[in-house]
């Protein structure tokens, strides 16, 4: 393992349909690798990854375990091709499940049962049109935080959700209480308050139920210990028990995701190359603004990967 490689792994957002397409044209290992998750989520994954419709595979219940096939079957075919191997893991809230199953701590078929399971929890949780989240940009995050308890009543929540990096801060929970939030935040000249496509709001006190019964389901998995620390976004630890670990998962649906602080752990555990392993570019970005001084690039594409092997052997 390299102690200066991190793989990081995508949360919703970077799914789309034709996803991975160029790149299991050369590498069979791809469609192998969602054959496997499909039977562990109950799903034609790669159908609905390369056929959609968008809307159903962007349904959380659909573009989690897709999402999570995608991200492992990059990580295997940078493995197969004798990829240098990264020495630590991080992953962006459901990128969580893919650097676990990466690491060794859950099968990719369990993997994939757990996700479709969060996602139907998450779904199920709140109704449709309760729920919203907004990508806040260009402000500080302490005044996002001070607006957001500022408009929050025991009814009607918001709450920050995902540091994603400096400047860059998503809110979520009751779409009555963003819509507060969006105006408070607007008379305090942020006007960069824009509406995320997603319904279900992540991270926040509305998925503590889901989060319960969450828990409840993954002891019915088989777990073993990473094979390499995977910092968690809950707590910005790479925990050292299975049941930290369990719980760590379970409090990240309904705690903010830190992911500003898991690339500043990794970078301060000696990480200077950060590789995101699945499709798009999402966290490259983020990781780009987090930190200038490190090196960060994706290997979802064939000239990415081509290029990542050869530079970082």
């Amino acid at each position: 393992m390299k102690s200066t490689l991190a793989f990081v792994f995508p949360g919703q957002g970077s799914q789309s349909v034709g996803m991975l397409a160029e790149l299991a044209a050369s590498h069979s290992g791809v469609q192998k690798t969602f054959a496997e998750a499909s039977e562990g989520a109950g799903l034609d994954l790669w159908d609905l990854s390369q056929n959609g419709p968008e809307e159903k595979l962007n349904q959380t219940e659909i573009t989690q375990p897709a999402l999570l096939a995608a991200s492992i079957a990059v990580w295997r075919v940078w493995s197969a091709n004798n990829g240098v191997q990264a020495a630590q893991f991080s992953g962006h809230s459901l990128g969580e499940y893919a650097a676990l199953v990466a690491s060794g701590a859950l099968s990719l078929y369990d993997g994939a049962k757990l996700v479709r399971e969060r996602g139907r929890l998450m779904q199920a949780a709140v109704p449709t049109g309760i729920g919203a989240m907004a990508a806040v940009l260009g402000a500080e995050d302490s005044v996002v935080e001070e607006v957001c308890k500022e408009v929050s009543t025991p009814d009607s929540c918001i709450v920050p959700c995902n540091y994603n990096s400096p400047g860059q801060i998503v809110i979520g929970g009751h779409a009555t209480a963003l819509e507060r939030a969006t105006s408070v935040l607007n008379e305090r000249g942020v006007r960069k308050v824009i509406r995320v496509a997603m319904s279900v709001p992540s991270h926040t006190p509305l998925m503590r139920d889901a989060a319960t019964q969450l828990g409840e389901f993954m002891k019915t998995l088989a777990w073993a210990m990473p094979d390499r620390p995977v910092i968690q976004n809950a707590d910005v630890i790479a925990h050292t028990s299975i049941d930290a670990i369990q719980d760590a998962l379970v409090r990240q649906l309904y705690s903010p995701v830190r992911w500003t602080e898991c690339v500043q752990k990794l970078a301060a555990n000696g990480a200077t190359h950060f590789v995101e392993c699945g499709p798009g570019k999402v966290l490259t970005g983020l990781i780009k603004r987090i930190d200038k001084a490190v090196d960060a690039r994706t290997i979802g594409a064939g000239a990415d990967l081509s290029a990542a092997l050869a530079e970082l052997a």
